[in-house]
């Protein structure tokens, strides 16, 4: 599937620009991929955040069941690999 594409006008410091030109020769791509990725980045970030905020606030509002976890740690425990 292509997804169409938007041109979106950033301003960067040249320092800043110059880190990104050497960090994209070294991965073989170019500067806009580059920050696509880095725009990915921070959006799945955020969205782990506030994947992580939710489940919180479910747990403070169903705390979870004592005998529940202490089933699951001996399950655990019973099937986690030796090392």
């Amino acid at each position: 599937m292509v997804m169409s594409r938007r041109e979106v006008l950033v301003q960067l410091d040249d320092e800043l620009v110059e880190h990104l030109d050497r960090i994209a020769k070294a991965l073989h791509t170019n500067r806009s991929e580059l920050l696509r990725r880095g725009a990915q980045a921070v959006i799945d970030a955020h969205t782990e955040r506030a994947n992580d905020i939710e489940l919180i606030v479910a747990y403070k509002r169903q705390p979870p069941d004592a005998v529940l976890i202490r089933s699951a740690a001996r399950l655990a425990a019973k099937t986690a690999p030796r090392w």
